[in-house]
Protein backbone atom coordinates (compact mmCIF):
# COMPACT_ATOMS: atom_id res chain seq x y z
CA UNK A 1 0.00 0.00 0.00
CA UNK A 2 1.42 3.37 -0.69
CA UNK A 3 2.90 5.18 2.04
CA UNK A 4 3.83 8.14 0.24
CA UNK A 5 3.52 11.89 1.52
CA UNK A 6 1.22 12.44 -1.55
CA UNK A 7 -1.32 9.44 -1.91
CA UNK A 8 -1.51 8.03 -4.59
CA UNK A 9 -3.27 4.40 -5.11
CA UNK A 10 -1.32 1.46 -6.16
CA UNK A 11 -2.84 -0.72 -8.11
CA UNK A 12 -1.64 -4.59 -8.70
CA UNK A 13 -1.70 -6.13 -12.35
CA UNK A 14 -1.56 -9.50 -12.19
CA UNK A 15 1.21 -11.07 -15.22
CA UNK A 16 0.41 -12.65 -18.31
CA UNK A 17 3.44 -15.11 -19.85
CA UNK A 18 4.88 -14.41 -22.20
CA UNK A 19 7.37 -17.73 -23.10
CA UNK A 20 10.53 -17.68 -25.10
CA UNK A 21 12.05 -20.27 -27.11
CA UNK A 22 15.65 -19.81 -26.48
CA UNK A 23 16.50 -17.61 -23.61
CA UNK A 24 13.89 -17.79 -20.75
CA UNK A 25 9.67 -17.50 -20.12
CA UNK A 26 9.02 -13.79 -18.78
CA UNK A 27 6.09 -12.24 -17.07
CA UNK A 28 4.58 -8.54 -17.45
CA UNK A 29 1.79 -7.08 -18.90
CA UNK A 30 1.24 -4.37 -21.54
CA UNK A 31 2.87 -1.35 -21.20
CA UNK A 32 -0.57 0.59 -22.51
CA UNK A 33 -2.23 -0.43 -19.03
CA UNK A 34 0.56 0.95 -16.73
CA UNK A 35 0.76 4.32 -18.68
CA UNK A 36 -2.87 4.85 -18.26
CA UNK A 37 -3.00 3.79 -14.75
CA UNK A 38 0.07 6.51 -14.15
CA UNK A 39 -1.71 9.13 -16.06
CA UNK A 40 -5.34 8.58 -13.85
CA UNK A 41 -2.70 9.02 -10.95
CA UNK A 42 -2.08 5.66 -9.92
CA UNK A 43 1.25 3.32 -8.63
CA UNK A 44 1.19 0.56 -11.27
CA UNK A 45 2.14 -2.40 -9.39
CA UNK A 46 2.78 -6.10 -11.06
CA UNK A 47 1.94 -9.35 -9.23
CA UNK A 48 4.24 -11.89 -11.31
CA UNK A 49 2.71 -15.46 -11.42
CA UNK A 50 3.51 -17.76 -8.25
CA UNK A 51 2.50 -21.06 -6.78
CA UNK A 52 3.38 -19.35 -3.22
CA UNK A 53 0.30 -18.26 -1.18
CA UNK A 54 2.10 -16.05 0.33
CA UNK A 55 3.77 -14.28 -1.98
CA UNK A 56 0.92 -14.03 -3.43
CA UNK A 57 -1.03 -12.58 -0.27
CA UNK A 58 2.44 -10.12 -0.17
CA UNK A 59 1.65 -8.58 -3.30
CA UNK A 60 -2.61 -8.71 -2.71
CA UNK A 61 -1.86 -6.61 0.19
CA UNK A 62 0.45 -4.01 -0.51
CA UNK A 63 -2.11 -2.95 -3.22
CA UNK A 64 -5.48 -0.67 -2.86
CA UNK A 65 -6.88 -1.96 -5.87
CA UNK A 66 -6.78 -4.62 -8.62
CA UNK A 67 -6.58 -4.03 -12.46
CA UNK A 68 -7.52 -8.29 -14.16
CA UNK A 69 -6.34 -7.08 -17.77
CA UNK A 70 -6.65 -8.83 -20.82
CA UNK A 71 -4.92 -12.03 -21.86
CA UNK A 72 -5.29 -15.75 -22.76
CA UNK A 73 -8.65 -17.75 -22.60
CA UNK A 74 -9.78 -18.31 -18.91
CA UNK A 75 -9.49 -22.53 -18.48
CA UNK A 76 -13.32 -23.70 -18.48
CA UNK A 77 -12.49 -26.62 -15.35
CA UNK A 78 -12.71 -23.53 -13.65
CA UNK A 79 -16.56 -23.18 -14.19
CA UNK A 80 -17.57 -26.95 -14.92
CA UNK A 81 -17.01 -27.17 -18.66
CA UNK A 82 -15.28 -29.47 -20.45
CA UNK A 83 -12.98 -27.48 -23.27
CA UNK A 84 -14.39 -26.21 -26.38
CA UNK A 85 -12.94 -27.38 -29.88
CA UNK A 86 -12.23 -23.46 -29.84
CA UNK A 87 -10.76 -22.98 -26.93
CA UNK A 88 -7.31 -20.98 -27.09
CA UNK A 89 -4.26 -21.23 -25.21
CA UNK A 90 -5.09 -21.06 -21.32
CA UNK A 91 -2.95 -20.28 -18.62
CA UNK A 92 -3.32 -22.36 -15.38
CA UNK A 93 -0.95 -20.17 -12.68
CA UNK A 94 -2.40 -17.29 -13.83
CA UNK A 95 -6.29 -18.37 -13.82
CA UNK A 96 -5.21 -20.25 -10.40
CA UNK A 97 -3.44 -16.88 -9.05
CA UNK A 98 -6.28 -14.18 -10.36
CA UNK A 99 -9.33 -16.09 -9.11
CA UNK A 100 -7.47 -16.36 -5.68
CA UNK A 101 -6.83 -12.54 -6.03
CA UNK A 102 -10.30 -11.62 -6.93
CA UNK A 103 -12.46 -14.07 -4.41
CA UNK A 104 -10.19 -12.03 -1.58
CA UNK A 105 -10.67 -9.00 -3.29
CA UNK A 106 -14.27 -9.16 -3.29
CA UNK A 107 -14.86 -10.75 0.16
CA UNK A 108 -12.77 -7.72 1.43
CA UNK A 109 -14.27 -4.83 -0.26
CA UNK A 110 -11.31 -4.26 -2.30
CA UNK A 111 -12.03 -2.56 -5.73
CA UNK A 112 -11.72 -4.45 -8.79
CA UNK A 113 -11.48 -3.55 -12.57
CA UNK A 114 -11.77 -6.33 -15.27
CA UNK A 115 -10.76 -5.72 -19.22
CA UNK A 116 -11.54 -8.40 -21.56
CA UNK A 117 -9.83 -11.40 -20.21
CA UNK A 118 -10.30 -9.86 -16.90
CA UNK A 119 -14.03 -9.56 -16.83
CA UNK A 120 -14.38 -13.11 -17.79
CA UNK A 121 -12.64 -13.83 -15.51
CA UNK A 122 -13.75 -11.59 -12.74
CA UNK A 123 -17.30 -13.78 -13.71
CA UNK A 124 -15.57 -17.17 -13.14
CA UNK A 125 -14.31 -16.30 -9.78
CA UNK A 126 -17.75 -15.66 -8.42
CA UNK A 127 -19.54 -18.58 -9.56
CA UNK A 128 -20.38 -17.25 -14.04
CA UNK A 129 -19.60 -19.00 -17.03
CA UNK A 130 -18.19 -18.19 -20.09
CA UNK A 131 -19.04 -18.71 -23.77
CA UNK A 132 -15.75 -20.43 -24.93
CA UNK A 133 -16.44 -19.39 -28.34
CA UNK A 134 -18.57 -16.99 -29.43
CA UNK A 135 -18.48 -17.57 -33.34
CA UNK A 136 -19.51 -21.76 -33.23
CA UNK A 137 -22.24 -20.88 -29.94
CA UNK A 138 -24.03 -17.63 -30.68
CA UNK A 139 -24.58 -18.09 -34.70
CA UNK A 140 -26.22 -14.73 -34.65
CA UNK A 141 -23.52 -12.64 -32.91
CA UNK A 142 -20.90 -9.93 -34.50
CA UNK A 143 -17.59 -10.79 -35.09
CA UNK A 144 -16.17 -9.51 -31.62
CA UNK A 145 -12.68 -10.37 -32.44
CA UNK A 146 -12.56 -7.60 -35.50
CA UNK A 147 -10.08 -4.98 -33.98
CA UNK A 148 -7.78 -8.36 -33.69
CA UNK A 149 -8.35 -9.10 -37.34
CA UNK A 150 -7.17 -5.53 -38.25
CA UNK A 151 -4.43 -5.78 -36.01
CA UNK A 152 -5.51 -2.27 -34.35
CA UNK A 153 -6.13 -2.41 -31.00
CA UNK A 154 -7.78 1.20 -31.58
CA UNK A 155 -10.38 -0.03 -34.51
CA UNK A 156 -13.78 0.78 -33.22
CA UNK A 157 -16.21 -2.12 -34.62
CA UNK A 158 -19.38 -1.97 -33.02
CA UNK A 159 -21.82 -0.06 -30.54
CA UNK A 160 -21.70 -0.22 -26.81
CA UNK A 161 -24.95 0.70 -24.86
CA UNK A 162 -24.38 1.31 -21.17
CA UNK A 163 -27.30 1.36 -18.05
CA UNK A 164 -27.80 5.01 -17.75
CA UNK A 165 -27.08 4.36 -14.17
CA UNK A 166 -24.19 2.17 -14.19
CA UNK A 167 -20.93 3.39 -12.82
CA UNK A 168 -18.92 2.86 -15.94
CA UNK A 169 -21.66 5.65 -17.65
CA UNK A 170 -21.18 7.77 -14.71
CA UNK A 171 -17.32 7.74 -16.10
CA UNK A 172 -17.41 8.09 -19.45
CA UNK A 173 -20.06 10.54 -19.59
CA UNK A 174 -22.03 8.74 -21.97
CA UNK A 175 -24.36 5.54 -22.15
CA UNK A 176 -23.82 5.06 -26.26
CA UNK A 177 -20.97 4.53 -27.42
CA UNK A 178 -18.15 2.93 -30.30
CA UNK A 179 -15.52 0.43 -29.38
CA UNK A 180 -13.02 -1.83 -30.09
CA UNK A 181 -13.46 -5.72 -29.64
CA UNK A 182 -10.53 -8.39 -29.40
CA UNK A 183 -12.72 -11.67 -27.82
CA UNK A 184 -13.73 -14.55 -29.18
CA UNK A 185 -15.11 -15.35 -25.21
CA UNK A 186 -18.20 -13.78 -23.71
CA UNK A 187 -20.03 -13.78 -20.17
CA UNK A 188 -22.53 -16.68 -20.24
CA UNK A 189 -24.24 -17.05 -16.76
CA UNK A 190 -23.72 -14.19 -14.69
CA UNK A 191 -22.25 -14.50 -11.07
CA UNK A 192 -24.14 -14.03 -8.17
CA UNK A 193 -23.46 -10.60 -7.30
CA UNK A 194 -22.51 -9.20 -10.68
CA UNK A 195 -25.64 -7.09 -13.08
CA UNK A 196 -25.11 -6.78 -16.38
CA UNK A 197 -24.40 -2.60 -17.51
CA UNK A 198 -23.16 -3.21 -21.38
CA UNK A 199 -24.71 -5.36 -24.08
CA UNK A 200 -23.30 -5.06 -27.78
CA UNK A 201 -26.10 -4.84 -30.61
CA UNK A 202 -26.31 -8.76 -30.61
CA UNK A 203 -27.27 -9.06 -26.98
CA UNK A 204 -23.09 -10.26 -25.74
CA UNK A 205 -22.53 -9.34 -22.10
CA UNK A 206 -19.64 -6.45 -22.25
CA UNK A 207 -19.65 -4.79 -19.15
CA UNK A 208 -21.06 -5.98 -15.08
CA UNK A 209 -20.78 -4.51 -12.20
CA UNK A 210 -21.20 -5.13 -8.50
Amino acid sequence: MNTLATPRPVIGIPCSSYPDSWFTPANGNAISYLRALEAAGAIPALIHQTRDAAVLAAHYERCDALLFAGGEDVGPQHYGAAPHPKLGPTNPIQDENEIALARRAVAEGKPVFGICRGVQLLNVALGGTLFQDIPSECPNALNHNLSTEQRDMSWLAHPLALSEASWLAECLGAAELTINTLHHQALRDIAPGLRVTGRAPDGIVEAVEG
